[in-house]
C-alpha cells in the first residue's frame, strides 16, 4: 500500500496552512510552520501572480493531503462524490470524513490521522464485531468501532480513555472512554467538518 513517506512538516508549509498532520506537535512550539511559514524550497520568497488554476489545484492538493490520500484515491472519491445526490463538495469532504481512519482520529482514540491509520492497519480495531485493518473502510450511521479485547491491555490502549477525554469530539459521534468503544450517530454536516477547505475550489478544478 503507497503512503506518502516524506518529512509531513514540508506539506503544511507548501500549502501555506497548518493541517495538523503530527497531532499534539502541531499545537506546541515544536510545529514547523510556527518557525518557518515559508515554501520548501530556493527563491521562496519570490512573489508572483498565482492563476486561477494554481488556487484550484493548491486547494485540492491540502484538501488530498490533510486527510492522507494519494491522488488517484482522491480522484476516486470525487467521482463517488458527483454521483451522489447534492453539492459535490459537500459529498466529496463527507466521503472522507466518513473514512475509518478519520473516524478513529475525531473519536480521539489517536492525536492524528496518521497515527490512527497507523493503529487500523496494526488490527487494534473492529467494527461492529468484525476486526478490520482497512484506513479506507467507509463507515456508515450506527456502526460500532471499537478496540479488540485483546489489545484493550496494551500500554498505548491504557492511555487512551485520557487521551479520547482531553479530545474534541464533534457531535456526529459519541464515545465511551471507559469501554473504548465509539459510535457514529449522523453523518457530518458542512458545518461540522473543517471550515478551512473551500471545496467549491476542488470541484473547479475537477470540472475542467
Amino acid at each position: 500500500m503507497a503512503r506518502y513517506t516524506d518529512p509531513v512538516c514540508r506539506i503544511c508549509r507548501r500549502e501555506g496552512l497548518k493541517l495538523f498532520l503530527k497531532g499534539s506537535r502541531c499545537f506546541s512550539k515544536k510545529c514547523s510552520f510556527e518557525r518557518r511559514s515559508t515554501p520548501p524550497g530556493m527563491n521562496t520568497m519570490r512573489r508572483r501572480k498565482v492563476s486561477e488554476f494554481g488556487l484550484q489545484m493548491r486547494e485540492k492538493q491540502r484538501v488530498r493531503r490533510s486527510y492522507s490520500v494519494l491522488e488517484r484515491q482522491f480522484r476516486n472519491y470525487f467521482r463517488d462524490a458527483e454521483r451522489q445526490r447534492g453539492m459535490t463538495g459537500e459529498n466529496l469532504l463527507r466521503l472522507l470524513e466518513m473514512r475509518l481512519d478519520n473516524v478513529v482520529y475525531r473519536m480521539g482514540f489517536a492525536s492524528s490521522r496518521a497515527q490512527a491509520r497507523q493503529l487500523v492497519n496494526h488490527g487494534h480495531f473492529k467494527i461492529n464485531g468484525r476486526p478490520t485493518k482497512s484506513p479506507s473502510q467507509q463507515t456508515s450511521v450506527g456502526d460500532r468501532i471499537e478496540v479488540r479485547d485483546t489489545r484493550q491491555g496494551r500500554t498505548f490502549f491504557k492511555a487512551a480513555p485520557d487521551t479520547m477525554r482531553a479530545a474534541q469530539i464533534p457531535d456526529w459521534v459519541s464515545v465511551d472512554p471507559t469501554k473504548l468503544v465509539g459510535s457514529v450517530i449522523a453523518q457530518p454536516t458542512r458545518e461540522q467538518m473543517p471550515a478551512e477547505f473551500n471545496e467549491q475550489l476542488v470541484v473547479e478544478y475537477y470540472s475542467r
